[in-house]
Parts: structure tokens; C-alpha cells; sequence
């Protein structure tokens, strides 16, 4: 076996490229090697280099191969064309069958020759997400300039040409700390050299190394690092030889929210916030410098802390600016913010939000002051997108508006509306903002269904799949009983009410404008006005919109359950016995159902059941055969008529028992129905000589069937 190492060197790398690259890398020599039949394939990573080693043969494997050419009496040029196609000739087809053959013996191949040829193409159109060209490099394309090769085929080189760079055996480790060019003999003497030369090649390394200089740092100070793992990952990509660095914030900062503050260090200058021992934010940051400093980076230290009293100096003008108004001073401002081009302003948006949210806390049975701070709250909850702070840090919206509202309860609401963000967030707490929340995500989904922007496929562009998981957890993990679709059904209507009175205006605006440049009036958006999408609004029927809705959150839900270790056939069980917008209902049924299907009566009740249903299905006829209830009179067997009873008391306790014991309970009384089910078919022949006996037989077994299918569609479980 040979062993092959191959090095990419270039100027930076973007830290968000890096591992995706080492991953196209492994991906291109895999296919491209295919031949040689690589394997022990690694990759590394880094702020100027991609690299990979592999061991795989030292040729390709010699054999025959054999191409269906042209059928026989073929024109002439078909054949010609297929002779040069494969470089062959006449002498070497054969004919056989309808088709002419061509038969050829394949030599080895040595391992260099793929390389050159057929790893050098592949290379020479990497999937970077963005490249640039350089200098000499013509056509050439790389993510920076692209500055050394290292391709060895066990120590010697193999000449690979991308570019105005032709591969040879020398690398560099660090820029500063140990500057110029090194050989390099192999893989092992590569990483071995680098780590001497103040780079760590390996990614995965790195990040532990800083992870754990970061923290004992910090430990020396008595502070703790915030961890931020995604912040970590690109620091990870910034760096060869990290060295950790404490810095202190000047204590008139120290009074900005600690969101502002930290968001600041994050995003312009990659710092780590810190905790004191209680916990508290720390007037300190922590980051990573990648050259180590005589004197033991004082300086270093001190420019960083130039930097960030700057940021923070900003930052601290939008603070004290933003709250020289209310945040309902700001509310005008949000009319001249679009939302979308055809949804109308944030304004308007924001009032929809708050009559969705009122609404919400008064079906929730919220109190009369919650459901004024709702309503309150969903006003302003988008008020801070015009302030100064969020203009500048647009991932502060929201936890703004909770610093300038001036009521708790609604503080609480702005700041927790767009909760959950994604799977490892927690849910708002309370009936208010649990109810401007869910007001929020479900106008998404009425805005952006009205106009026809769905999910389609894997794309995504208006995260309403994360809306709709948004609403599903809230409602399941506060267990909130709501009715979600004429929640929807009215919010629909009223949305699409004010989206038309939006294009109306908008038509108008366009109409003048058309007027002056001399466009026919209403050209331009005449397609908007579509009676599918805005149908007159009578409140009278369900909106259209609404069970397209109702349809893509269940189908949320029941990704979100399966992944929460519910089975798949108990969730269709559950969800496909009849309709209910209810989600905490539907989540307490599934989970008591999913529980029981694994008890011993549960997987004879379920067993039971299948035996019977077979029967009905093979008796179905379209006449009515067993059509209608049971006749109790003409009941004889005496195992009949236990099974006639336990149904009736059955049929009452699925009326009635969800409500007042759970459905825990209400599963293990309809198992009780198990012992009379089994003397039944122990007992009593179904298809008896007399058509009324056998036909009163069979309405017993519907009843049976009809009672089970109120708690859950049985034909859907499996076992």
C-alpha cells in the first residue's frame, strides 16, 4: 500500500469555510482515488491550510472491459463516431448478437497517474462557496490566493499543477513565531514539524486547547468563561497557535444590559464574556491571540481594550438615546417599515399581533388585566426594530423592547416572543407571553400562507417550520388547551382583510407612479389581486388558508413526536381518529396511548381488536348489512350479552371519563373489554346459520369497533 499526503496552503481562510472544506476535500479524493481504493482517510484544518492523508494502492488493478458499440447495420458514421470516441479501431470490434463489441484489456494504472490527471481536475473545481482570482492566475479560482502545494505518493512528489501553483514538498508553519518554508516527507513528519512550528493542524485539537487555556485562565482571576460553542468554533478557525488573553471593561460599561455588552465582544471582535463567582457578569473579556508576546501581551491587551471601549462607547449613545422615548413613542416609526412587499408594514403587522394575542389570553382564560397586557404586549413587541440599539445589532430585537417597556408583565412578553428560536431554547413562561408568542408565529404562518409562500421541499425561506414547532411546544409544554384552528379561522380572516386593503393602497401608490412614467394603470401589480389568494370574507365558512395550516402543523407535530419517542403507528392512531385542534389534548392521548399499546392488555386488546375488525371488513357490503345498533333482545348467548353490557359501560366512560380521570385511566378500562371480547369469539359463532342472529352479531362487533375508534384509529397500530 502507498501512502498519499496532499496540502492546500493559501492565505486565510474564512473560519466559516474551513471544516466544510476539509469535507469537500475528503469527498473529491475519495471519488477521484476511486480506483486506487483509498482508505484511512484524515483531514485537517486550519486559518491558511486543508490537508488530507490516505493509504491506497500504489496502481489501479488491471482487467477487460467490454463497450456495446453501433447494432449491426449501422451507418457508417455511428460506427466511426464510436471508434473515436474510444480511441480504437476496426480490427479490435467483434460482432456478436445485434451489436458490434469492443473488447480491450486494461493495463495498471500507477497511482501518480490518477493523481495528476484525475485528482488535479477535481480539484481544479472545489466547491468553495465563494472564490476570487489573483495575479497570474487566469481562469484559476480559489477562496484566497492559493500559495503552496504539498502532494506526495509515499515521500515522492507528484507534480499537480492548479493554477499558477505546481505542487512540490515544502510547507510553512507559523507566520510570525517561525517563519519560512519547511520539507516534508510525509503525513506523521508534516504534523510533527507544524506542531514544532507553532501550528496546530488539528482542528478538533485546537478547539479543546483553546476550550481549556480559555478556562484556566479565567480560573486564575476567579472568573468562569460564558461558554458559546458557536463563537468557539470560529475563533477555532482564526488561529494556529492560540494563546489566551484576559482583558478588563472600564465599569461605566458594566451598566449596558449584558446582552448589549456581550453581543458587542461576540460579534465585531470574537471576545468571550465572563462570571464572577456568583455568577454575575464580570467586568472582564477573555479571547485569543495567535503570537505569543515578550511581555506576556500587555500591549496586546491594551489595544484590544482600546478597541472594545469604542464599541462599547457606541453602544452606549444607542442606550442612553433609545430611552429618551417610551417604546410606545416609537410605534409611528414601524409605518414606514415594510414587512414584506406584499403584507404590509410592521405596523400593521403589530396590530394583528396584538388581536391575535388578546384573543389567545381570553380563550387560555387569562384574567382581564393579562389579557390587556396581551394585547398591550403584541402592540409593541416589534416597537424596538426602530431604535438605534436594534438598527445597530439586529439580533438584540426583542431583548430590547423588554428593556424599554415599562411594565413587567409586558417586559417579559416582548423580550420572550420570539421563543423558542430553536430546539435548545426554553418556552415563554406565563399565559401573557406565552399568548403574544404564539400570536406572533401563528401571523407568520397566515402571512406567508395567504400569499403563497409555503415550505416546499428543503427550502425554507421564511423559517415556518420553525414557527409552526414554536407554537406546537409552547402549547404542549405549558399544556394549553386551545383550539388552535378557530383561533386561525378568525385570524385569517381579519389577516386577509388588512393584506388586501394593503395591496389596495399599494395599487394605488403604483397606479400614480405608472400614471407619471406613462405605464397602462395597474400593470404592475395586477398579479397580486388574485380572487384565489384574496377571496371576498364573509366570516360565514372556514377560511381556505386554514386547513393548509392546520395540515402543515400537524404535520409538524408529528415530527416533533417522533422525535420525542413516541411511535409512529400510535401518533397515526391518535391523530387520524378524528378531528381535534387541540395539540395538548392530541400529546396527552398519544403519550397514554404509546405507554399502554406495550402492556400485556394493551397488545391483546390490540390483537383482539385486529380479529375482530378482519371480520367486519370481510362482511362489508355495500347494502348495510349490519347497519344500526345492536338489538339487546336479540342477544342469547350468554357471552354476548356480557360483551353488550361491558360496551355500554365502555361507550359511557369514553364519553365522559377523558375529562374527569385522564386517559391513562380511560385505557385501562377499555382494556376490561378484553376478557369479554375473548369469551365472545371463545363462545359465540359469528356467522351463525340465521341471517338476524349473525347479522345482530356483526352490530355488536361494529359497536365494539365504533367505541375503540373514539379513543383511537386501532387499525393503525401495529402488532
Amino acid at each position: 500500500m502507498a501512502e498519499f499526503f496532499l496540502e492546500l496552503f493559501s492565505e486565510e481562510i474564512p473560519a466559516r469555510m474551513q471544516a466544510q472544506a476539509a469535507d469537500h476535500l475528503a469527498k473529491i479524493a475519495g471519488q477521484a482515488l476511486a480506483p486506487l481504493q483509498p482508505h484511512d482517510i484524515i483531514t485537517f484544518h486550519g486559518p491558511r491550510r486543508i490537508a488530507l492523508g490516505a493509504t491506497m494502492s500504489p496502481e489501479t488493478p488491471s482487467g477487460e472491459i467490454e463497450l456495446r458499440g453501433p447494432k449491426r447495420g449501422a451507418p457508417a458514421q455511428a460506427l466511426e463516431g464510436f471508434l473515436r470516441k474510444n480511441n480504437a479501431d476496426r480490427a479490435d470490434l467483434v460482432e456478436e448478437g445485434e451489436h458490434v463489441l469492443l473488447r480491450r484489456t486494461i493495463a495498471a494504472r500507477p497511482a501518480a497517474d490518477v493523481i495528476l490527471t484525475e485528482l488535479a481536475r477535481a480539484l481544479a473545481a472545489f466547491p468553495w462557496p465563494k472564490s476570487m482570482r489573483w495575479g497570474q492566475s487566469g481562469g484559476f479560482t480559489w477562496v484566497r490566493p492559493l500559495r503552496r502545494i504539498v502532494c506526495l505518493l509515499d515521500g515522492e512528489i507528484v507534480p499537480i499543477v492548479l493554477g499558477p501553483v505546481t505542487a512540490s514538498n515544502l510547507s510553512e508553519g507559523h507566520r510570525f513565531l517561525v517563519p519560512g518554508a519547511f520539507e516534508v516527507s510525509d503525513a506523521a513528519q508534516w504534523h510533527a514539524e507544524l506542531t514544532r512550528r507553532c501550528v496546530v493542524a488539528d482542528a478538533g485539537k485546537r478547539r479543546a486547547m483553546i476550550a481549556m487555556r480559555l478556562d484556566h485562565e479565567a480560573q486564575a482571576r476567579g472568573l468562569a468563561i460564558v461558554r458559546d460553542d458557536a463563537l468557539l468554533d470560529e475563533v477555532t478557525g482564526l488561529v494556529e497557535y492560540p494563546v489566551p488573553m484576559i482583558g478588563s471593561i472600564e465599569q461605566r460599561f458594566m451598566t449596558l444590559p449584558p446582552e448589549v455588552r456581550e453581543l458587542s465582544m461576540k460579534v465585531n471582535q470574537r471576545y468571550f464574556a465572563t462570571r464572577d463567582a456568583t455568577g454575575a457578569p464580570a467586568p472582564h473579556f477573555a479571547f485569543i491571540a495567535n503570537i505569543t508576546a515578550s511581555d506576556r501581551g500587555a500591549m496586546i491587551i491594551a489595544g484590544n481594550e482600546r478597541v472594545l471601549r469604542a464599541r462599547l462607547a457606541d453602544a452606549e449613545h444607542f442606550w442612553t438615546q433609545d430611552r429618551q422615548h417610551k417604546l410606545e413613542d416609537y410605534l409611528p416609526k414601524l409605518k414606514s417599515v415594510v414587512f414584506h412587499a406584499k403584507l404590509g408594514t410592521q405596523f400593521e403587522r403589530a396590530e394583528r399581533i396584538a388581536r391575535l394575542a388578546r384573543e389567545i389570553a381570553q380563550q387560555l382564560g387569562a384574567d382581564s388585566q393579562s389579557i390587556d397586557d396581551a394585547e398591550r404586549a403584541g402592540l409593541l413587541c416589534k416597537a424596538d426594530l426602530v431604535t438605534g440599539m436594534v438598527g445597530e445589532f439586529p439580533e438584540l430585537q426583542g431583548v430590547m423592547g423588554g428593556y424599554y417597556a415599562d411594565q413587567p408583565a409586558i417586559k417579559t412578553a416582548i423580550r420572550s416572543h420570539y421563543l423558542p428560536r430553536g430546539p435548545s431554547d426554553s418556552v415563554p413562561s406565563d399565559i401573557v407571553t406565552c399568548s403574544v408568542a404564539i400570536a406572533d408565529k401563528i401571523d407568520t404562518l397566515l402571512a406567508f400562507f395567504a400569499i403563497g409562500e409555503q415550505p416546499s421541499g428543503s427550502g425554507d425561506p421564511y423559517a415556518l417550520r420553525r414557527a409552526a414547532l414554536g407554537i406546537i411546544r409552547i402549547i404542549i409544554e405549558r399544556k394549553l388547551s386551545i383550539g388552535l384552528e378557530k383561533i386561525l379561522d378568525r385570524a385569517a380572516n381579519a389577516s386577509d382583510k388588512d393584506i388586501v386593503m394593503t395591496i389596495h393602497r399599494r395599487q394605488d401608490i403604483e397606479n400614480q407612479r405608472a400614471k407619471q412614467a406613462g405605464v397602462p394603470i395597474g400593470a404592475v401589480l395586477r398579479a397580486n389581486m388574485t380572487t384565489k389568494s384574496f377571496s371576498d370574507i364573509t366570516g360565514e365558512e372556514i377560511n381556505p388558508h386554514v386547513p393548509k395550516i392546520m395540515e402543515f402543523l400537524i404535520d409538524r407535530l408529528r415530527v416533533l413526536l417522533r422525535g420525542n419517542g413516541m411511535r409512529f403507528d400510535v401518533i397515526s392512531a391518535i391523530i387520524d381518529a378524528k378531528p381535534n385542534d387541540n395539540f395538548h389534548d392530541i400529546n396527552l392521548r398519544i403519550e397514554a396511548l404509546n405507554k399502554f399499546v406495550v402492556t400485556v392488555d394493551g397488545k391483546s386488546l390490540v390483537s383482539a381488536y385486529k380479529r375482530f375488525a378482519n371480520i367486519l371488513r370481510i362482511e362489508e357490503t355495500g347494502d348495510g348489512f349490519y347497519q344500526g345498533s345492536p338489538v339487546e333482545t336479540d342477544l342469547i348467548h350468554p357471552s354476548e350479552i356480557a360483551l353488550y353490557s361491558a360496551l355500554n359501560v365502555a361507550d359511557q366512560q369514553v364519553v365522559y371519563q377523558p375529562i374527569q380521570r385522564g386517559y391513562e385511566v380511560l385505557l385501562q378500562d377499555l382494556a376490561k373489554l378484553r376478557e369479554p371480547v375473548d369469551a365472545f369469539f371463545s363462545d359465540v359463532t359469528v356467522n351463525a346459520e340465521d341471517p338476524a342472529l349473525r347479522r345482530n352479531r356483526l352490530r355488536l362487533l361494529a359497536k365494539l369497533r365504533d367505541v375503540m375508534h373514539r379513543v383511537a384509529d386501532f387499525s393503525k397500530l401495529e402488532g
